[in-house]
């Protein structure tokens, strides 16, 4: 028997209740701070992603599903969704807009890794990204919106993350001294850090191996190499967020997992869970657009995990709406009686009443039982009687009370049962 591929997940009707409810509180945190939509393919061109997240990386190294198409073309699907976004905006010309354009998203993305609680290999992402605009006002901005869609689904206990990498003048000078402390360590560090040590040594810092994670808490810092630039940046940055009442941490260990960030780098996570389960991730990267082709473009963004923020909605108890179901089923004996409840099910629907069909040659009974089972408010029945007096059977399914209306009435009679217990 078939089975959903490892690192994948079925959303079962009994789960979409949490995704539905974390769809509408992005679109309204989105409104409330001026992001529109933007929606990409699934598949890029593979070398959107070798360049602009960085031939070093994990992501493109050990995790992307690549493909080469019938027409020769090397595609990709999305390991994450910041690039296609940039390459919408340079192939689109948003440039031209009022700047900073920001954009959100909700996007499916892939990556081969180990399946994990929280990480799979198909995974969903709302994300944003706001482009064209340097000041770290904006950086505390979006995490301003990050923390505030937290807050809108009940998660209240978190713990803010920033750090600053610096930029492509002050980090090769710390990328230096970094790499010269960890040459000391070298034969004690793990199999993929000494590969990280040549190829990318920002990323020994987020390494997850208890001996390269002492190794990492004693190197030097990069907040204390950046240059005056992007010390003033991560200065002001600071200064808003104490201004937004945030009570932020500094970790020079966070460095994220992509090339393309720059200067500020930031994380949430669960105050109960730390890193391995961080909610929303994200950053400045000022030199994306220009490596993929544009002029100089400051930019900011983050992404959070949809499967992340549902196990952490179910871990807290919060209780999320349920979706709206039909308030009516509608039950019929007979054949020539079924024949009329499907024309006053198909009107009913019309006008804007949900309706549930009874279905089958089933007895009354057992159509009742079912509409016990799927929560009507009210059952209809059409009958052979029902049939002759152009009529129906309304019964309340909570008090079991019935009483006989007109079919050219039912429609309002309904609209005042319904609106009377909303």
């Amino acid at each position: 028997m078939y089975q959903v591929p490892r690192g994948t997940s079925d959303i079962l009707p009994t789960e979409q209740l949490y995704w539905r409810f974390i769809e509408q509180k992005v679109v309204h945190v989105c409104q409330l701070y001026g992001y529109e939509r933007i929606d990409t393919p699934v598949f890029e061109d593979t070398g959107l992603f070798t360049r602009g997240v960085g031939e070093g990386t994990d992501i493109v190294e050990k995790e992307m599903y690549t493909f080469e198409d019938r027409g020769g073309n090397k595609l990709t699907l999305l390991p994450e969704g910041t690039a296609p976004v940039c390459r919408a905006y340079l192939e689109h010309g948003l440039h031209n807009l009022p700047q900073p354009v920001k954009l959100y998203y909700f996007v499916s993305a892939f990556r081969y890794e180990r399946p994990q609680a929280g990480r799979y290999r198909q995974h969903h992402q709302f994300g944003c990204e706001a482009i064209g605009e340097s000041d770290p006002a904006l950086d505390a901005e979006v995490i301003d919106m990050a923390w505030h869609f937290f807050q809108s689904l009940g998660l209240n206990r978190l713990t803010l993350l920033i750090n600053s990498i610096g930029c492509k003048q002050c980090r090769p000078k710390y990328l230096a001294i970094l790499k010269d402390y960890y040459g000391k360590y070298a034969q004690n560090l793990c199999a993929d850090c000494k590969v990280r040590l040549e190829r990318n040594p920002l990323r020994l810092l987020d390494c997850k191996q208890p001996s390269c994670q002492q190794v990492a808490d004693a190197a030097p810092r990069n907040i204390d190499y950046l240059c005056p630039s992007c010390d003033e940046h991560f200065k002001r940055l600071q200064k808003y967020l104490d201004l937004l009442g945030f009570p932020f941490q500094i970790n020079p260990r966070l460095v994220r997992g992509l090339d393309y960030y720059t200067r500020t780098v930031f994380e949430i996570q669960p105050e109960e869970e730390g890193s391995q389960s961080t909610i929303v991730g994200g950053g400045r990267y000022d030199d994306l657009i220009e490596e993929l082709g544009g002029k100089p473009t400051p930019a900011v963004g983050f992404a959070t995990g949809i499967e992340r923020i549902v196990r952490n909605l179910k871990r807290e108890g919060i209780a999320v709406p349920l979706l709206p179901k039909p308030h009516v089923f509608l039950a019929f004996v007979g054949d020539e009686a079924g024949a009329e409840a499907m024309k006053l099910a198909a009107k009913l629907r019309r006008a804007g009443i949900g309706v549930i069909e009874a279905m089958g040659s089933r007895s009354l009974k057992a159509q009742l039982r079912q509409a016990d089972a799927l929560g009507a408010r009210y059952t209809l029945i059409v009958g052979e009687q029902e049939l002759k007096s152009h009529s129906v059977i309304l019964r309340d399914m909570t008090t079991a009370q019935q009483k006989t209306v007109s079919l050219h009435q039912i429609e309002n009679e309904l609209r005042d049962q319904i609106t009377s217990r909303e």
